[in-house]
């Protein structure tokens, strides 16, 4: 995906808007919109922002396993599976 051919500015956005939802929809990619010559916005179809959502949760969920490794924060497999059984066992 090229995004100098995704750059258009405001006044372009007014006069086709919905050519633009169309597009997006279709193509899923995001348009960049500009306002005096500078990059403002980003508008995208609902399914890649769910999609990019869902992939910045997932990358922090592993910073933070990550983080806690070097940490010391962890535990061996073993350990842990000694502890969920002794977990089942006393319930």
């Amino acid at each position: 995906m090229r995004l100098s051919n995704r750059i258009k500015p405001i006044s372009y956005l007014k006069a086709h808007a919905a050519k633009i939802i169309r597009h997006l929809g279709d193509k899923g990619e995001p348009l960049i919109i500009t306002q005096n010559g500078e990059a403002k916005v980003i508008i995208q179809d609902i399914e890649s922002y769910e999609q990019t959502q869902e992939t910045m949760a997932l990358l922090k969920i592993l910073a933070l396993g990550n983080r806690q490794i070097e940490e010391g924060k962890v535990i061996s497999a073993a350990d842990a599976i000694t502890r969920l059984r002794e977990r089942k066992d006393s319930i």
